[in-house]
């Protein structure tokens, strides 16, 4: 996110100051410019796919096509909280009244198929992905503040917005650009692959489980400051597999070289010493400063069952965390506390300031606790008695609410059983989620695990057909439109978005456009800890956790910068500043 007073530079835009590179720099801290070009890396995915076509709703989608083929306008730098730097774009410049923005895109920018880039390409990039009805509704939402998009001339588009917003001009900078030549039949092909500008090609799929992508050894990008010491590997493939068992076994074998684990009980005992040797691999954590966002058992609150509260808060009470991280975990995650966890955007104590001015303008949507007591956290087990405390609060709760017990089965206040569903793709969530499962039946609630392919989870998530799913809500040091996608009434209502709890409510809809108008930082600030404390008070989420450390299995000879990112996925950082010797 961006702010009405930044520091404009026509080279790059920061986040209400003044962006840390120069005019004149040569590379980003965290880039080795002198990293070799060549090898091959082979990376590890789950699942599988059968769309070539990254924009479409429906299928599921390759990975490496978005990320490798398509070049944006401009590029983020990972070690500040927002900053953009040119890319296809190299010149930016918002209007004085705030009202437009215009990008000049740099004359050297080529397609793949040697065309250069001209404003009629973003023209049709952006039109595709907000006016096609086959587009995942993320773009429509995302720059749903775009007024008109025109083509001034052939290197110069410009954006008008319907009213000033903060941030638009800024994400406007991650629009990937592919030719106007693709998609000749729109978005219904899911196999049309876009033509690109970006540092690979793709160079051949196999069955939905295999996708290779060759080096552009004449990217025309390949010296702009952004771009250097980036992209080094010749070769990159992306072998899928149906199932973490498989993919194990597939490293035993040797079958990839850089693995990003993201379970702890696999990352604790499925790699031994012996085999890693063997395999001539090493292991070894590299810390983050991510934004931890909030992953967690997300309650679809369109379910009339889940539509009441105190049900809501007897599942969160249920979860009993600490046992959970200690036998299946060994301890090596966090508990997430909040909607933006591990950064200074979660609501702490009591609501003082902005924040306090924020909410004090939505107070009659709110229930008056949220002005005399602390932010809702998570619930712990007691050391000694464990989780019986927290099921017999449990059980109280729902008691005082009207619930009732006959028979040894708990009823609603219409005499219904409580019975839930909890959807998912992977057996590890099965595993995880059957401590909670057996504790719930101890006051009488019935959770059934339900696992499915990953194509019928994601075609039931997009539909909103569940109960109970584990989603996470990834944010960054600078939310913003995501926001809206994220807890809007229109996304509530808009299938396929990330709404995943079905969030209407006044109050969340008054604190949005404060992430739009936000002028500074303490703004800012002060939005995401109002917006943090509303939603951990609704109990939507049965909050989950997350690791402190990006934990990576990767072949002897892969090398990395000595300076880390302060934010950074380990996959992507990996594909992007990696090389081989």
């Amino acid at each position: 996110m961006a702010y009405a007073t930044y520091a404009q530079a026509d080279y790059a835009v920061a986040l209400g100051d003044t962006p840390k590179y120069p005019p004149n720099f040569t590379h980003f801290e965290y880039a080795n410019p002198n990293a070799p070009k060549g090898g091959t890396a082979t990376f590890p995915m789950t699942g599988g796919f059968d769309s070539l076509n990254p924009f479409t709703l429906k299928g599921e989608h390759e990975v490496g096509i978005s990320m490798l083929t398509l070049d944006t306008l401009m590029t983020q730098s990972d070690d500040e909280a927002f900053s953009l730097y040119g890319l296809i774009a190299d010149d930016i410049h918002l209007s004085d009244d705030g009202l437009s923005v215009l990008f000049h895109i740099n004359e050297k920018a080529r397609f793949h198929n040697g065309d250069p880039v001209l404003a009629e390409d973003v023209v049709f990039s952006f039109k595709t992905l907000t006016e096609d009805s086959l587009a995942t509704p993320f773009y429509r939402l995302y720059w749903g503040g775009v007024k008109k998009i025109t083509a001034v001339d052939n290197h110069t588009v410009r954006f008008d917005f319907k009213e000033k917003n903060a941030e638009l001009h800024l994400i406007l900078g991650q629009l990937p650009v592919f030719s106007h030549k693709s998609f000749p039949n729109g978005l219904k092909d899911g196999n049309a692959v876009p033509i690109g500008s970006g540092a690979y090609r793709l160079k051949r799929t196999v069955n939905g489980r295999l996708s290779e992508f060759e080096r552009d050894k004449n990217y025309w990008a390949k010296d702009l400051p952004s771009r250097k010491g980036a992209f080094n590997f010749d070769i990159i493939r992306f072998k899928y597999y149906l199932d973490e068992t498989a993919r194990v076994e597939a490293l035993k074998a040797g079958e990839y070289d850089i693995l990003q684990e993201n379970v702890a009980r696999l990352w604790a005992r499925a790699y031994s010493d012996k085999i890693l040797k063997k395999q001539k691999f090493i292991r070894k954590s590299f810390p983050h400063h991510n934004n931890a966002g909030m992953q967690g058992f997300v309650m679809n609150l369109r379910r009339p069952i889940l539509q009441d509260e105190t049900l809501r808060r007897a599942l969160v009470l249920a979860f009993d965390f600490e046992t959970v991280n200690r036998m299946s975990f060994y301890g090596l995650y966090t508990r997430d506390d909040s909607f933006f966890t591990n950064t200074e955007l979660a609501a702490k104590r009591l609501p003082e300031k902005q924040e306090l001015q924020i909410l004090q303008s939505v107070k009659e949507h709110l229930p008056a606790d949220i002005f005399t007591t602390p932010p809702i956290s998570p619930p712990t087990t007691h050391p000694e008695k464990g989780i019986r405390p927290n099921l017999i609060a449990a059980r109280n709760l729902l008691l005082n609410a009207g619930y009732q017990y006959q028979d040894g089965v708990l009823l609603d206040k219409n005499g219904k059983k409580i019975e839930l569903e909890f959807l998912t793709y992977t057996k590890a969530f099965e595993r995880t989620t059957a401590k909670w499962r057996r504790d719930l039946q101890k006051i009488s609630i019935t959770l059934n695990i339900r696992v499915t392919d990953t194509a019928l989870f994601q075609r039931r998530s997009n539909d909103f057909d569940y109960d109970i799913i584990i989603a996470n809500y990834a944010n960054s040091l600078s939310p913003g439109n995501e926001q809206i996608e994220y807890h809007s009434c229109v996304a509530a209502k808009t299938k396929g978005t990330r709404n995943y709890a079905g969030v209407c409510d006044p109050a969340v809809e008054k604190i949005l456009p404060h992430f739009l108008s936000a002028q500074n930082r303490a703004e800012l600030v002060a939005a995401s800890r109002a917006l943090d404390r509303v939603l951990r008070r609704k109990y939507i989420v049965v909050p989950n956790w997350y690791s402190k450390n990006n934990l990576m299995i990767y072949k002897q000879n892969f090398r990395q910068p000595e300076i880390l990112p302060q934010q950074f996925s380990g996959i992507q950082w990996a594909i992007q500043y990696w090389w081989v010797e």
